[in-house]
């Protein structure tokens, strides 16, 4: 089947939908694509409490994929929670050996904001092998600090950058809260102001962001403008209830009789 409406997410269940695979199909949607998914984790949550996360061995989710793309032309690909970086290292490797021209955007979430670890210090010595393999990553500033304990921030941001690019989320910030910024094409620093003046919490944030990132870039849009508009649609997404789970905005078909 060759077409070039469908986009893979690489994700956990979430059970609560606020998060992981199935947010992120109701992202693609809301950008008028298809979403296909491979389940790497089956999580025991809600919006506000984890209790467990049972991960799927990495032989079944090597097949999951193999299978999709035995089917589907896919050129975009999310990565959400993985087992451990050696398992993405892995993903990685299969992604590229099936199509060489993949776009990979890695959210490396490593705390989920119910509460649960997701990644040990593990196999750190390969990350740098990870960053050159994707198109761009997603982390906040709570998680990228996390990712080279004896770097600081702007350091880590330096070694990153001549490797990938990022888009670093602005919500954990304590100095201009809200502002994100990317780093680009190796030498490029974009910084990206909110539209809105407040916004409301939601279960989930960082997976909407990236799948709304790797839906633009998908569209066919550069990577400043895929980054801008996927901040001002998670924008609206965190203000689109008052609860922790948010409402997608999908185009609404208007039919005349």
């Amino acid at each position: 089947m060759k077409t070039n409406n469908y986009i893979l997410t690489i994700a956990g269940l979430d059970p609560s939908s606020g998060a992981g695979i199935t947010s992120d199909i109701k992202t693609f949607e809301a950008h008028q694509l298809y979403g296909l998914s491979v389940c790497t984790a089956v999580t025991v949550q809600n919006d506000i409490n984890f209790k467990e996360c049972v991960w799927i061995n990495k032989a079944v989710i090597i097949s999951q994929i193999e299978t999709l793309f035995e089917r589907f032309e896919i050129t975009v690909v999310k990565i959400g929670i993985i087992e451990s970086w050696e398992v993405l290292s892995l993903v990685l490797d299969k992604l590229q050996m099936l199509n060489p021209e993949i776009k990979i955007i890695v959210d490396p979430i490593i705390k989920a904001s119910a509460g649960f670890d997701f990644h040990s210090l593990e196999h750190q010595d390969i990350l740098d092998k990870i960053w050159s393999q994707c198109y761009i990553i997603t982390p906040n500033y709570d998680e990228i600090q996390l990712l080279y304990p004896d770097l600081n921030i702007e350091e880590t941001i330096e070694h990153i950058s001549s490797l990938t690019n990022i888009h670093l989320k602005g919500g954990h910030r304590k100095d201009k809260t809200g502002w994100d910024v990317i780093y680009h094409s190796k030498t490029v620093v974009k910084r990206i102001a909110p539209k809105a003046k407040k916004v409301l919490q939601k279960h989930g944030s960082g997976c909407v962001l990236s799948a709304a990132l790797a839906s633009n870039m998908m569209l066919g849009q550069n990577i400043e403008e895929a980054s801008m508009n996927a901040k001002y649609y998670t924008e609206t997404f965190l203000n689109s209830t008052d609860n922790l789970l948010g409402q997608h905005s999908y185009p609404i078909m208007k039919i005349k009789s």
